[in-house]
């Protein structure tokens, strides 16, 4: 590493050590704002105070729901956002360099059962150097990373030649109307990173998944005559079964080596079962409710026609089915995939600032789970690499908690990054 990076490399580190209290206070400030779907607005606020703290050009909108509800990527279940908005903040560099956009949600999921908290769920509260409470680890600590990054970087007194733009937006739970919303404003960029918790690894690829419905029919009877009926819980099982051997043959597919530590790269869950109304009654109607993932290359249509494909081969197995197919159909919310060449030149920036930082070679994988990435992939044509702190184990768990010493190494890597690709103004070098 040239002399001079290493230089910045050294007060980065140091100013990031110089302000953890003043990190960890504010992330244990924006814990603290429920930030659930309709409920953002607080937090958001406090967001786009400190980008204009920084100095950045700051927007703050909500989307217009009714007009994005005609675009084809468009999924929330609503499509009015008041006390929802978006918040957006431009660093714009001199001119000549390339440009990165870091992306985060606000939005968090209900904090469930408090009986299940060992202490309220919006503490914010820190014990041996982990950060409790709802968000933190999905995906406030992410976002406080980048705001460390920023304010880091601009301590150096430097000026870079791209543009540094700061999205924290809303509804990534429910399906990314948040980034869609930003996408179609123009906030784009020649790469966009994503600080969801990925435990430090590196993703360039990530799984989409959508949710889906299929209605099995069957034939009401007596119970105690049940053999003149036809019971659609009995056929259920039947589809389950089916639904469990199309899951093992699109996983044959999987030979991607990101996806090796992955013992099922692409599920197909089952995660709702509602049948029959009655005990003595054979249940004529059966609902299944589940999630598809879809592999990174694969499209959301692709994916939706190779299960209806396969929902109608049932009738091959079982003549009740050829006439009284399932229904499918595709509700709720989706996620896009996305898929970045691991070759590709901010992949391997971020590689060279990881090891920089952490002494170690990243461990690159495939995200188990889908994020805003593949639409700024795919339809923000913003290739999108996702990395950060905390762990998947613990996002919407109880005692949701994010390990500080990850948020400061992070913010350290995202820094340092943010320089090497966006490039130093010729006169700081």
């Amino acid at each position: 590493m040239p002399k001079h990076l290493v230089e910045l490399q050294k007060h980065i580190h140091e100013w990031i050590s110089l302000h953890r209290e003043e990190s960890t206070d504010f992330l244990r400030k924006l814990v603290s704002m429920p930030s659930t779907q309709g409920n953002e607005q607080r937090a958001q606020f406090l967001i786009a105070d400190k980008l204009l703290e920084l100095a950045l050009e700051v927007e703050l909108w909500e989307p217009d729901g009714e007009a994005l509800a005609s675009h084809p990527y468009f999924c929330s279940p609503r499509n009015h956002f008041t006390g929802s908005p978006n918040v957006v903040g431009v660093w714009k560099g001199v001119g000549g360099g390339r440009s990165l956009l870091l992306n985060g949600h606000m939005d968090v999921v209900p904090e469930g059962n408090r009986a299940q908290w060992h202490d309220d769920p919006w503490s914010g509260q820190v014990v041996d150097g982990k950060l409790y409470g709802r968000g933190a680890t999905d995906m406030k600590g992410g976002n406080v990373s980048l705001l460390i990054a920023i304010e880091a970087v601009q301590s150096l007194g430097i000026q870079l030649k791209g543009d540094v733009i700061f999205e924290s937006v809303i509804e990534e739970e429910s399906g990314g109307a948040g980034t869609l919303a930003a996408i179609v404003k123009g906030y784009k960029a020649d790469a966009a990173l994503i600080p969801e918790p990925t435990n430090m690894r590196i993703f360039p690829k990530q799984q989409g998944s959508m949710w889906f419905r299929i209605e099995v029919k069957g034939r009401s009877a007596h119970g105690g005559t049940r053999y003149e009926g036809v019971s659609a819980i009995e056929k259920s099982i039947a589809v389950i079964e089916h639904i469990r051997a199309l899951e093992v043959e699109r996983n044959a597919r999987i030979t991607d080596p990101l996806y090796a530590n992955n013992p099922i790269p692409i599920p197909i869950n089952i995660g709702v079962i509602q049948g029959g109304n009655w005990p003595s009654s054979v249940s004529d109607t059966v609902k299944l409710e589940g999630r598809m993932g879809v592999a990174p290359e694969e499209t959301l249509d692709g994916a939706k026609e190779e299960m209806l494909r396969w929902i109608a081969r049932l009738s091959e197995k079982d003549p009740w089915f050829k006439a009284h197919p399932p229904s499918v159909e595709w509700f709720g919310a989706q996620w896009v995939p996305g898929s970045v060449d691991p070759e590709h030149a901010f992949m391997q920036v971020l590689m060279q600032q990881f090891r920089a930082v952490k002494q170690v070679e990243p461990v690159i994988e495939a995200s188990p789970w889908g994020t805003d990435g593949g639409l700024l992939t795919q339809v923000g044509d913003t290739p999108c690499i996702v990395f950060g702190p905390g762990i998947t184990q613990v996002a919407h768990y109880p005692n949701e908690y994010i390990e500080m010493e990850h948020v400061f190494e992070s913010a350290e890597i995202i820094a340092l990054t943010i320089i090497q690709w966006c490039g130093l103004d010729e006169a700081e070098a």
